[in-house]
């Protein structure tokens, strides 16, 4: 028997994959658990393993080429025999009966309420969807017992003689002449409800001569599209603050002097403002929240986003349970997340759980920027580099050194003055960071 090796989902906003490389060749033996290939994400490069025993006979997708989830990238003979393939046996013709009910069964169909959709792909074999189709069997509603939860042809034969998925004659007439009352009800209706209005067309450019086309990655893509989502559905709003920076970079300078004595860690600014946000979200808590449609979801740890730049754009890799992490864990976890990140080495569960994200530009030389919250979280501190300007102490105009930070956030979740006190708390810590060291 002939098996689909498909393009898994390997992220939560994964849609297509490029096979970056293949570990099995046409006519190699494959065990449960063998690494087949190397898909590239949107977020990272990942292996795919084997769900069933048997020889690779055909592969379809080659090195470097894309293909979106559920895809075919390759076929397996299941048998391990290194036999070719077999095709499944083409389904028996209909009886005049069950062809004479096709129509009340589409009728039916029409009528039935729609399954509810998580938005996901249903998984399902090509013969399952094939047996599905001449049983007349929904698949949103058949659930799978294939690997990875996919769904067989006996599982779609054992849904299509229960009872509840296989109704009797009379019901799908009855559905038929509910679906024939609908229509003729709303064809009889005075106020037919309005179209909704047409998106309006999104302006391209024109590429000329000489211009050079570069194609979105996956990456880029899935940037763009969250992107889109977080400034057209969320109300942002923002806040700015410049800090002290002063004695944040003369306690950092004393702590990495000691620690070149000990373990050896090289301490960044970023770390201890990564530090300064877990522990001013721990007394905000507001601020660690998230909008869930009809309700807000507090959230009992900090999942902290740390915006790690790479080619195709910037990756968000979390600290998970970030309160009980010290400086150093903190600071080596970075520096993990960022060699990972370049190598696009990343798995797919450290992208989950965030909960409030830091994007610090600072080491570019920028003073100040305005980031977009990264849904579903509701806020996202922006950090400015540490520069030298003239301030005023005590009368005085002395030298200074300042640091800008911003806040955006989702008004849905955050009002102004839970997101003024949680900057100014981050703003303490800063301008006290002996605090954070508690």
């Amino acid at each position: 028997m002939s098996v689909n090796i498909e393009m898994p989902k390997l992220s939560d906003t994964m849609t297509e994959g490029t096979l970056v490389k293949w570990h099995k060749q046409v006519g190699d033996s494959v065990e449960i658990g063998d690494v087949l290939a190397e898909i590239e994400t949107d977020k990272a490069t990942m292996e795919m393993e084997a769900f069933d025993d048997g020889v690779i006979t055909e592969i379809l997708i080659q090195t470097g080429e894309k293909a979106p989830i559920g895809a075919i990238l390759a076929v397996l003979n299941g048998d391990s025999a290194g036999a070719p393939a077999t095709s499944a046996p083409a389904a028996a013709t209909p009886a005049p009966a069950q062809a004479a009910a096709a129509p009340v069964q589409a009728a039916a169909a029409a009528a039935a309420p729609a399954a509810v959709n998580s938005g996901e792909r249903i998984f399902a074999s090509p013969l399952a969807k094939k047996v599905a189709a001449e049983l007349g069997v929904n698949l949103a509603t058949v659930a799978g017992s294939g690997p990875a939860g996919r769904i067989t042809r006996s599982d779609v034969e054992a849904a299509s003689s229960s009872p509840a998925k296989a109704p009797g004659a009379s019901n799908e007439a009855a559905a038929a002449a509910a679906l024939a009352a609908s229509i003729k009800s709303r064809a009889a209706s005075p106020t037919p409800a309005a179209a909704p209005a047409a998106a309006a067309p999104a302006i391209l450019p024109v590429a000329k001569a000489g211009d050079e086309i570069i194609q979105l990655s996956t990456m880029r893509k899935v940037i763009a599209s969250r992107l889109l989502t977080s400034k057209t559905t969320i109300p942002h709003f923002y806040l700015h603050v410049e800090v002290d920076a002063a004695p944040l970079i003369s306690l950092r300078k004393q702590v990495n002097d000691q620690a070149e004595k000990t373990h050896g860690n090289k301490y960044s600014v970023n770390d201890f403002i990564l530090k300064a946000v877990i522990n001013a979200a721990q007394a905000v808590p507001a601020i660690n929240a998230s909008f869930a449609g009809d309700h807000i979801v507090k959230f009992n740890h900090v999942g902290l986003s740390v915006a790690v730049a790479v080619e195709d754009g910037l990756v968000t890799p979390v600290i998970k349970e970030a309160e009980t992490k010290s400086l150093l864990a903190i600071s080596k976890a970075v520096k993990d997340f960022a060699a990972r990140a370049k190598e696009k080495k990343l798995k797919p569960d450290e992208f989950d759980g965030g909960t409030i994200t830091v994007s610090n530009l600072g080491a570019w030389g920028i003073e100040s920027f305005d980031a977009i919250v990264n849904p579903p979280q509701a806020a996202i501190l922006s950090v400015g580099a540490a520069i030298e300007k003239p301030v005023v102490k005590n009368g005085q105009i002395v030298p200074g050194l300042r640091m800008n930070l911003g806040l955006s956030c989702d008004h849905r979740v955050v009002d102004g003055a839970v997101a003024a006190q949680f900057l100014s708390e981050v703003r303490k810590l800063i301008e006290q960071p002996a605090l954070m060291l508690l």
